[in-house]
């Protein structure tokens, strides 16, 4: 049975429970979550509220997908360093409450404090420290290829190998390499690299990059996304393939062109 998903991003005007209804009535059987979903601001309890978010989404016959961890790992200076390991430990607490074994977390944001030359060491001696809590609880860690830091594949594999742990990976991101500048041959050939690495998928499309970068629905941009889904199950990958939609269109039409997408190619 396909495992399709949609994460709860690029929903304006959603509430969780708006989203959820969506999110079951458009054919979706599981949902990423965001870690403001279950610890929020305004959240005394993170717990409780995962408690409270579990029943919700079950209540809509769904599944937890992932819980999005927003962490920063590109820190090199203990306290921070304690701070940001012992705040993921909790997120996996919430995820275990969520029902889900996979964190889908950031590589980092860059920062004066650490050099380029560095976020490799940092990034890793983050998750060298979770590898205690990770393997015994069975929880999965997926970095995600987002933002300036991990947007590189070749960059992930090394990360991935400095670690070696079976329990980090990849959350693969199908347009994000793209929106780097990475052409897409070469995008293409992270996907032969990161696929077997990979936990948790963000099937993504669209055109161009950075400032030219515009989002599609899956299947309308120039993204190879028949080569991705085929490098995915060649290697093995069994878990979900969420939809991530970043185009100009309704949210709920764009979404509903990915899950067709979806539930046709995979």
């Amino acid at each position: 049975m396909k495992k399709l998903g949609v994460i709860h991003y690029n929903f304006p005007g959603y509430s969780l429970p708006d989203f959820l209804r969506y999110a079951r009535v458009t054919g979706y059987g599981y949902v990423e979550l965001q870690i403001a979903d279950v610890w929020g601001a305004e959240v005394e309890h993170p717990e409780q509220q995962a408690e409270k978010v579990r029943k919700e989404v079950e209540s809509f016959g769904l599944q937890v997908s992932a819980l999005a961890a927003d962490n920063d790992f590109v820190v090199l200076e203990e306290e921070e360093v304690r701070r940001q390991v012992e705040r993921m430990r909790r997120i996996c607490g919430l995820a275990k409450i969520l029902g889900t074994s996979v964190i889908r977390t950031e590589g980092g944001r860059p920062k004066d404090s650490v050099p380029p030359e560095r976020w490799l060491e940092a990034m890793a001696g983050c998750l060298l420290r979770c590898r205690e809590f990770i393997e015994p609880e069975g929880i999965y860690l997926a970095v995600d290829n987002h933002g300036l830091v991990t947007n590189d594949g070749d960059l992930q594999v090394e990360l991935f190998q400095r670690v070696g742990s079976d329990h980090v990976g990849a959350n693969l991101d199908t347009m994000n390499y793209r929106w780097m500048g990475h052409d897409l041959e070469t995008v293409n050939r992270f996907y032969e690299i990161i696929a077997p690495y990979t936990f948790h998928t963000h099937m993504k499309d669209g055109r161009g990059s950075r400032s030219e970068y515009v989002g599609a629905a899956l299947g309308e941009g120039e993204i190879d996304l028949h080569y991705a889904v085929k490098c995915l199950k060649e290697a093995g990958y069994d878990g979900v393939w969420c939809a991530e939609y970043e185009g100009r269109e309704d949210p709920a039409l764009g979404y509903w062109k990915c899950h067709e997408w979806l539930r046709a190619n995979v």
